[in-house]
């Protein structure tokens, strides 16, 4: 019985990998395929020949679509935003669980609840206020206001919860003050999950479609996501394009979990959110 129960796993397994896996290999195929046979009925899985068409368009000089900067606005935004998060959220989180103080309770209570916000409801009075500090078809304008991430709050919180105190204590009676404990003791212990929130915090901008439409106009500042939306025809589609965009624009976000896939399982495992 064990033998069989340890089969079906790993045929469930296989499946899983399947689901996640093909996707991402019909991407592949169809940027390495010439037009034509990429609109050919029924569709063939693997190219025949291989082609560079799709990337020789969106690397072409003089291209009306610049992908590569596009790609490089994208990760300094992302990479920027991740950073950000990370000062703000743990400092924010390590004083709702380490500092006394009054109202503690209750503020912790009140950035939960703003997860319960939908985003899309706050593009208004964010817009408005990215406007009044100049901030429209700039990367500030998609780095900045997401900073204060109450995920991220929460997120760190129940982590720093979970280390021992007698480590700060220890460090305490060695004549270190708080700051000295938070950032030489807390922050290295703590290194899975600050890890898993910048990987999450990183996929989120580099994903973010819906505000950075509303606020990037040049096409030379717009992000990948947004400028691949270009890529589309009004009266055709050129499939290879758009797969090899797509293919550049998933080449950093399958390294950064092929790197940090052992943090982040770490640092979730420990914050209290597995199951």
């Amino acid at each position: 019985m064990p033998a069989l129960r340890r089969l079906s796993l790993y045929a469930v397994l296989v499946l899983l990998t399947l689901v996640f896996v093909l996707p991402l290999l019909w991407m592949l195929f169809t940027s390495l395929k010439t037009y034509p046979e990429a609109q050919r009925i029924p569709p063939t899985w693997l190219p025949s020949p291989l082609s560079s068409y799709g990337y020789q368009k969106i690397f072409a000089p003089g291209s009306q679509n610049p992908v590569l900067r596009w790609f490089v606005n994208s990760l300094i935004a992302a990479t920027l935003h991740a950073l950000l998060v990370l000062v703000t959220a743990s400092m924010a989180a390590y004083a709702l669980a380490r500092l006394r103080f009054r109202g503690r309770t209750a503020m912790f209570g009140v950035i939960v609840a703003t997860l319960f916000v939908p985003p899309a409801t706050l593009i208004v009075p964010s817009f408005a206020i990215v406007s009044s500090l100049h901030w429209l078809d700039t990367l500030l304008v998609i780095v900045v206001p997401a900073a204060a991430s109450a995920f991220g709050v929460f997120f760190l919180r129940q982590f720093f919860i979970s280390l021992p105190r007698e480590l700060e204590e220890a460090a305490v009676l060695d004549g270190a003050n708080q700051w000295q404990v938070f950032t030489r003791v807390v922050l290295p212990l703590s290194r899975p999950a600050l890890a898993t929130l910048a990987v999450l915090s990183f996929l989120t901008n580099w994903n973010d479609f819906l505000w950075p439409i509303f606020v990037l106009f040049s096409t030379d500042r717009l992000t990948m996501p947004v400028g691949l939306g270009l890529l589309q025809g009004a009266y055709n589609t050129d499939f290879p394009v758009i797969m090899a965009g797509a293919m550049v624009a998933s080449v950093p976000v399958l390294i950064l979990f092929v790197l940090a896939q052992r943090h982040v399982i770490q640092g979730v495992s420990r914050s209290g959110l597995k199951g």
